[in-house]
């Protein structure tokens, strides 16, 4: 991959010196720090470029930021088959035609979605554990994506099996290093799905997979000013994904537009007889993208479920963002909502004093890690469960324990866990919480399409605990002169010009109208494009220097 990178960098600082000789049509390629799947897809038909500059193109990005200039470390690794399945997905375009709207399309997955070792890439959460580890055959999601014609461009850096080993930075793993903001020189990425949301914002590739258990879409969606699709638990496979817990993890879309998470929650979407979630889904997949409507706003009743979420007391929230959202609420009633303010979670004092998600999420990490490593064809590590995982981590301290980064407080915790009636008792009432008494009783009592609130703070709770969906769209940015705070070793939040996004909330399979309302709002206030990442954080390579580069070797033959 370093030969491949080093060469690759060379035929681009060659087309440096020979842009004027670049044709009409590379001047007018997208840029890929914004460039969207329909445009990709668009010069992909015209004949401008091809997957396999695309892909090209991408690693170059990914070399420039990765591990040198700011260092984001947002990418684990890159797919050595990618190139070659780029060829052969140009070939089948012209032979055949396109399979769907990713035909062609770059994807980066994060680091704990299964793919066949046979590709050359680790499924590892993270974790030097895993690394080397055989699984059975691809994640759900990745078979979605390949039968759509999707390529899979590498795996994204994230914190450490989701988040869920103990108090440490958002966006560290043991393999992957501290991932940070492209927005500001080590602000906090958010986690778990950080590497995702980082490499989305700069365009690292076309589009990103991320997961969820509690935040870990939405928030570096909102810290990375991106869009994220966090769906109904069941409506995504898991099946092959490094679990949490079957009742609250689920896989979306990470994208900078509600046009690319549209095209691809549409195709990762649906039943799988390997998770049986998924079989009491709705029988039939939307179209989501015909939820793309600029009317699909009117008439709509959005609540504001203020208490709790919007004290800053409780929530954390400070006046930025707050003021931010208020504006957002006056934005949305121009565009023809009824904003019902208050619509206040009668559980909403109860969310924020259970601890019932932890027992729920301690106990089924236990159960479905232990299934997870059992799974595995082999492990060179040798280990086999959570238990073994603890021990691995601590006989290699160099690995996976360095200086800031031992605590294992959460993966000790959940080891000491068993299934009981404590257990199915706090499961049932985090239903209850976050369901019955919580978004549902909110939705209905004041007859309402959907709920909105400032994604950070502890918006995603109610969905997480209820396995409810949240769209999250850019709102904002800090303001130039916040206070810095530390966020870990590593990292700081709040940060100047880091982002901050907007949250819609609704019932189970829902994400038809949540997709609608934020589309409209998204598409009124353009939010993404107030601001860019830091200077040494953007790639400089574009597709323009891959053709061109391609010129000068045919010149040359």
């Amino acid at each position: 991959m370093h030969t491949l990178f080093t060469l690759l960098n060379l035929c681009i600082i060659l087309s440096h010196f020979y842009r004027t000789a670049a044709t009409p049509a590379s001047a007018t390629l997208p840029d890929l720090y914004e460039a969207s799947v329909l445009e990709l897809q668009a010069g992909l038909d015209a004949g401008d470029f091809s997957s396999v500059d695309l892909v090209k193109a991408y690693f170059a990005r990914i070399d420039e930021v990765n591990l040198k200039g700011p260092a984001l470390r947002a990418v684990i690794e890159t797919n050595p088959s990618a190139i070659e399945q780029a060829a052969a997905l140009d070939q089948e375009r012209r032979v055949k035609g396109i399979r769907s709207k990713l035909h062609g399309i770059p994807i980066l997955l994060k680091d704990n979605i299964a793919t066949i070792p046979s590709e050359g890439m680790n499924t590892t959460a993270g974790s030097f554990s895993l690394l080397g580890s055989v699984v059975p055959e691809d994640a759900g999601v990745v078979k979605r994506l390949r039968k759509a014609g999707a390529i899979i461009l590498g795996k994204a850096n994230l914190s450490e099996f989701a988040h869920f080993r103990g108090n440490l930075a958002s966006g560290w793993s043991g393999r992957g290093g501290q991932n940070t903001n492209a927005y500001f020189p080590g602000a906090d990425p958010c986690g778990s799905s950080s590497g995702s949301g980082v490499a989305t914002s700069i365009g690292l590739a076309a589009v990103t997979l991320g997961t969820e258990t509690d935040g870990s879409i939405t928030c570096p969606s909102s810290n990375n000013n991106v869009v994220g699709i966090k769906p109904t638990v069941g409506l995504t496979s898991r099946a092959g994904v490094v679990p949490i817990s079957a009742h609250q993890d689920t896989i979306g879309p990470m994208t900078r537009s509600l046009t690319d998470a549209a095209i691809v929650l549409s195709i990762i979407a649906g039943k799988d007889s390997n998770d049986n979630f998924t079989l009491s889904q709705p029988p039939v997949v939307p179209d989501y993208t015909k939820a793309l409507n600029n009317h699909a706003l009117t008439g709509k009743r959005i609540g504001v479920p203020r208490r709790v979420f919007l004290d800053p007391q409780i929530s954390g929230l400070d006046s930025s963002v707050i003021d931010a959202f208020e504006t957002s609420l006056k934005v949305l009633a121009g565009l023809g909502a009824t904003i019902v303010d208050p619509a206040d979670l009668p559980s909403a004092d109860e969310i924020v004093a259970s601890n019932n998600e932890t027992i729920v999420l301690d106990a089924d990490f236990k159960i479905q890690l232990n299934q997870y490593y059992k799974s595995l064809l082999s492990n060179p590590s040798g280990v086999r469960s959570l238990e073994e995982v603890i021990k691995f981590n601590d006989d290699h301290p160099e690995l996976e324990e360095p200086a800031g980064f031992e605590d294992q407080s959460i993966l000790i915790e959940a080891e000491d866990t068993s299934v009981n009636k404590t257990y199915f008792d706090a499961l049932r009432f985090d239903f209850e919480l976050g369901a019955t008494r919580g978004i549902d009783a909110a939705l209905k009592a004041k007859k309402l399409d959907a709920l909105v609130l400032p994604a950070p703070g502890f918006t995603t709770v109610p969905a997480a605990i209820a396995g409810y969906p949240i769209v999250t769209v850019p709102l904002g940015f800090y303001p130039d002169n916040v206070t810095i705070q530390s966020a870990g070793p590593m990292t700081v939040y709040p940060a100047p010009g880091v982002p901050f996004g907007l949250s819609f909330l609704g019932t189970a399979f829902s994400e038809f109208e949540l997709v609608g309302i934020a589309y409209v709002y998204e598409q009124k206030t353009l939010t993404r494009l107030a601001r860019k990442a830091f200077a040494a954080a953007i790639p400089t390579t574009q597709l323009s220097d891959v053709v061109i580069q391609n010129t000068l070797i045919e010149q040359t033959e």
